[in-house]
């Protein structure tokens, strides 16, 4: 019984050291993303439904620390391409929708932000 529990130990122990958070500069900078994304006013779609803007950014915080416990993401580009782009269920790219603008894939929606993020 002991080994069992040693063995459970040192398993959770090593899943726990395999999961990284973003460095701190990434994380800033997804975070901003998000912001924007929440405070933009524009719609997100993922898979055939409308969110708000706020509630994408809910959704897409839990994609975040699900990629961040699988050490899959260490940039905020990363962070666009795996979890921001396209839901992992359907494959649907998801869009960003703007006032009466087209939609647009949320990747070159997001990848735009980021740019200007980082020109500031």
């Amino acid at each position: 019984m002991m080994r069992k529990i040693a063995a459970l130990v040192f398993a959770l122990a090593g899943a726990a050291a395999q999961a990284a958070p973003l460095p701190a500069p990434a994380r800033a900078e997804v975070d901003a993303l998000l912001n924007r994304l929440q405070a933009s006013g524009c719609q997100f779609n993922r898979n055939g439904s409308w969110y708000s803007g706020a509630d994408a950014r809910t959704h897409l915080l839990r994609k975040l620390e699900y990629l961040e416990k699988k050490d899959m993401v260490k940039n905020a580009e990363q962070f666009i391409d795996l979890g921001a782009s396209s839901s992992s269920s359907s494959g649907k790219a998801y869009l960003v929708k703007c006032g009466t603008a087209a939609p647009a894939e949320s990747k070159a929606w997001l990848s735009t932000e980021l740019k200007a993020i980082r020109a500031h």
